[in-house]
Parts: C-alpha cells; sequence; structure tokens
C-alpha cells in the first residue's frame, strides 16, 4: 500500500483461525478483532475513556451518516475521524454502500454510483466511487472501504451477478481515485450465496491487489447454515497474509464459528443495540436483565467473573431497576458490559489460538452458549431493516 503506513503481520495460526497484528498510524490492533459501531462518530451512550477501558481497540464510523452531518470538510478540519470524536485510536470508514441495500427504494442504483435522498432533508445526493473515495479520505480513517452494491440473499443469480460485476468495476474506481498515503484500502468480495460468483469475485478483487479485503453479503437475513461455509469458503479464496473482515457480524457464537473459519475482523451494533434494549451477554447465552422478573432484587453482578465496570461495582437488581425506571445510567452500564464481554472474547479466542487449545475453546464456548432463535433472529432483522427505510 502506498508508504506503508499501515501493516498486517500473522502470528500464529490454528487450522483456520489465526492471531496478527496490525499496526497503523493511531495505535496496533490485535487480532482477531471486533470494532464497536460509532454511526456517528460515538458508540451510542459511552466515552471514548469507557471504550478503552473495557478494551476496544478500533472503531467503525459511517461515512454516509459523517456525510449528511456534520459532513467530511467539517470533520477534516476539526483533525479526522479519530481526534475528532476523542478517541485517537484506529478507526475504520464504511463506503456508504450498504446504504443502498437499508434503505431499499430511498436508493437508486447506476454506473455512476448511488443516488438518495438525505434522510434529514429530503435532498438528494450521490455517491460515486471517486466521492466515496474523497469523503472517506476528508474523514481520515485508518481504514477505507471500496463502495460496493450488496443485495439481499433473495435476489436471483442474475441480479447478484450483475450487482458483483458492478462492485468490481467501482473497485477498480476506488482503487485509482484513492490517493492517501496514511490509509488502507479494502476491497470487497460480494456473490451472494452462490459459490461460482463468490470464486469469481474473489479473483477479481485479489487481482486488483488491494491490501485487506472484506467479505460483503453475508449477515443480510441468511441463516446460519448457509452463512458459516459461505465465509469459510469465501476466506479460502483471499491471500493468507493479508487481513480478512467479515462485515456486519456482532453475536458471540458467530464471532467464535467465524474466527474459526478464517476471519481477523468484525463490526456489529447489535451488542450495544441489545443492550439498549436489556439484553445482556453471559457465558452462558443473553439474559434480558430489562424485564426478566428473576433480576428483581438479585444481589451480585449479571454474570460472576465479569470484569467490566458494571460487573464490578452494581448488582443486577440494581441494572434491572434503572431499565424498569428508564434511567439513562442503565444504557451506558448494559453497553460496557456486552462490549467488554465481546473484548474479552476476543482475547480469549487471541491467546487460545497463540496456544494452539482454539479447537477446544470453541468447542467449549458453543457448548456452553444458548443461542437466539433462529427464527425470531430473522424477524428482527427484518423489522430493523424495514424502520432504516421509513
Amino acid at each position: 500500500m502506498p508508504g506503508m503506513a499501515i501493516t498486517f503481520r500473522l502470528h500464529a495460526v490454528e487450522g483456520a483461525a489465526r492471531v496478527g497484528l496490525l499496526n497503523t498510524p493511531h495505535g496496533d490492533v490485535p487480532t482477531p478483532a471486533f470494532m464497536p459501531v460509532a454511526t456517528q462518530g460515538s458508540v451510542k451512550a459511552l466515552s471514548p475513556d469507557d471504550l478503552k477501558g473495557l478494551g476496544a481497540t478500533i472503531l467503525l464510523g459511517n461515512t454516509y451518516h459523517l456525510y449528511l452531518r456534520p459532513g467530511p470538510d467539517l470533520v477534516q478540519q476539526m483533525g479526522g475521524l479519530a481526534a475528532f470524536m476523542g478517541w485517537n485510536g484506529p478507526t475504520l470508514t464504511d463506503s456508504g454502500g450498504f446504504q443502498a441495500y437499508s434503505l431499499g427504494p430511498n436508493v437508486k442504483i447506476g454506473e455512476d454510483g448511488i443516488a438518495f435522498r438525505s434522510v434529514l432533508d429530503g435532498s438528494r445526493h450521490l455517491f460515486t466511487p471517486e466521492k466515496a473515495m474523497a469523503f472517506q479520505q476528508a474523514i481520515g480513517a485508518d481504514f477505507v472501504m471500496a463502495l460496493d452494491q450488496c443485495l439481499k440473499y433473495t435476489q436471483d443469480k442474475d441480479a447478484v451477478c450483475a450487482a458483483m460485476d458492478r462492485t468490481h468495476r467501482w473497485a477498480a474506481r476506488c482503487k485509482q481515485a484513492h490517493t492517501s498515503d496514511s490509509q488502507a484500502l479494502l476491497g470487497i468480495v460480494q456473490g451472494g450465496v452462490f459459490q461460482d460468483l463468490r470464486e469469481e469475485s474473489a479473483a477479481y478483487v485479489t487481482g486488483l491487489d488491494f491490501p485487506g479485503y472484506a467479505i460483503g453479503g453475508l449477515s443480510v437475513g441468511e441463516p446460519k447454515s448457509e452463512m458459516y461455509p459461505l465465509t469459510a469458503f469465501t476466506a479460502g479464496l483471499l491471500p493468507p497474509g493479508k487481513l480478512r473482515y467479515l462485515m456486519g457480524v456482532g453475536s458471540p457464537e458467530d464471532l467464535v464459528e467465524c474466527v474459526a473459519r478464517g476471519i481477523d475482523l468484525f463490526d456489529c451494533a447489535l451488542p450495544t443495540r441489545v443492550a439498549r434494549n436489556g439484553g445482556l451477554f453471559t457465558r452462558k447465552g443473553r439474559v434480558d436483565v430489562g424485564t426478566a422478573a428473576l433480576f428483581r432484587g438479585k444481589e451480585g453482578p449479571v454474570e460472576e467473573g465479569c470484569d467490566c465496570y458494571s460487573c464490578r461495582t452494581f448488582s443486577a437488581g440494581y441494572l434491572h431497576h434503572l431499565f424498569r425506571a428508564k434511567e439513562l445510567l442503565a444504557l451506558r452500564l448494559a453497553s460496557i458490559h456486552n462490549l467488554r464481554f465481546i473484548a474479552r472474547l476476543m482475547g480469549d479466542m487471541r491467546e487460545a489460538i497463540l496456544i494452539g487449545r482454539f479447537a477446544a475453546f470453541a468447542q467449549s464456548f458453543l457448548e456452553g452458549y444458548r443461542t437466539a432463535n433462529e427464527e425470531e433472529r430473522l424477524r428482527q432483522a427484518g423489522k430493523r431493516m424495514a424502520r432504516a427505510r421509513e
């Protein structure tokens, strides 16, 4: 990459699972790593000190939202995203391409790019590959994404192939337009649920020689029985010495399953979103501290042995009270717990890979973790997407 300001080196491998280190101008990121989502330059309810204290090493910002408000030029004027939000650590921005999927009929896609109306004032805007690069370079994240087109997993093969081909053309334009020496531009592999298209996409995108690659078009409503094999298949098509990023994945079981399949980097709003609704992660699965009566007056932490600020300081009964009373502190304490749970999980996986015990760790974790009902998970995902289009 230009200037080699960002490097990635592998330190250990067990099966397909990997441990590595990302070195950036804003600090190092041990991998596998999870990125909390700072959509508008803020992880909801949390300060940068909260995030550093719970072990976050890299954050994700949303180019679409930062473009609409406050605008890339202002972020650049304020010293770039890391300085603007007081984080001063590594950051990654998405390209805005996911909005073409999440905003549905409010978006029009053509060869030039993605045309959409602002959710703030209804004004018209166009993201071209060149503009996506200019906006992200102004925002100043360490990692930036090529513009891509993502579709529902239920789309037919012809539609998926057309979107994939457009993503390839946009990727080439993004690489030509990207000129920053201090950023790493990542290409995105598409292809939906079709292995032959995934293979074709990986061949094309890796042929452009990006410093790292993202797997797109997964975690968009497909069952996990399809997501896991496709993740493994696609990861196996990517260069072993380069970063592999699986976009939009963040449930504990998915993180373990996909680290086992060779993924280095993840992001998702799930841990903080469910936290704000009273859902807290434990090693036995998610519990509803906000509404479940069993937490009323419960002494001791939500999870014994958890070292997060919330569990070290407050009882589960107190968190239950905060949610019932609709106190804002509930959102902060629950978010701290869930992101610390994820940070500990990533650290435990790194350690297990380094000592050659990852397979045993993964089996033990997955056997003990009670996952959400698949049908309900897909229903909730559909409701969230519908709200995004309103």
